[in-house]
């Protein structure tokens, strides 16, 4: 009667208390190496040092990969900042120091090019798609649509 029932702590409550909302969990990855895609579809890979409520972030010793085909180039970037708007995924980079080790890995299928073949290549690759979005620009106004009159969102 005159004694105060404790309720025990709740498994639950113990649970919830190391899960981070929201960019607070890449508050865990820091100093971790991390592949990171932004919204214009270039890849960094770098050591996250920095990250705020924003998701912005800051890498170290960052590297641009370029993958054309199943070629690749890297480019130093050195430290760079990221706006978090503009990233797309974020993720743990494992990185295979021998390749020949990991005979079923997808690293093994790629080859590794100058900085020079590959940033040719991605030139190549570009002038492709603009000569398939002038293509299909053309098509269209034969259609009698107007590139600009069709939207991604009609909402």
């Amino acid at each position: 009667p005159g004694i105060l029932h404790q309720r025990p702590l709740c498994i639950r409550t113990l649970e919830m208390s190391s899960y981070l909302p929201g960019t607070a969990t890449l508050v865990q990855e820091i100093d971790k190496r991390l592949l990171v895609v932004l919204r214009d579809g270039r890849t960094l890979i770098g050591t996250l040092r920095s990250v705020d409520q924003f998701a912005n972030l800051l890498l170290q010793n960052t590297i641009e990969r370029i993958h054309v085909d199943m070629n690749y180039g890297d480019i130093e970037r050195g430290i760079f900042i990221v706006r978090g708007e503009n990233v797309v995924l974020v993720g743990e980079y494992d990185d295979i120091e021998d390749p020949s080790k990991a005979d079923d890995h997808p690293a093994r299928r790629l080859t590794r090019v100058s900085i020079e073949k590959i940033m040719e290549a991605q030139r190549l690759e570009q002038l492709k798609q603009q000569e398939k979005a002038k293509l299909r620009e053309r098509v269209m106004m034969n259609r009698g649509l107007r590139p600009g009159d069709v939207a991604d969102d009609f909402f």
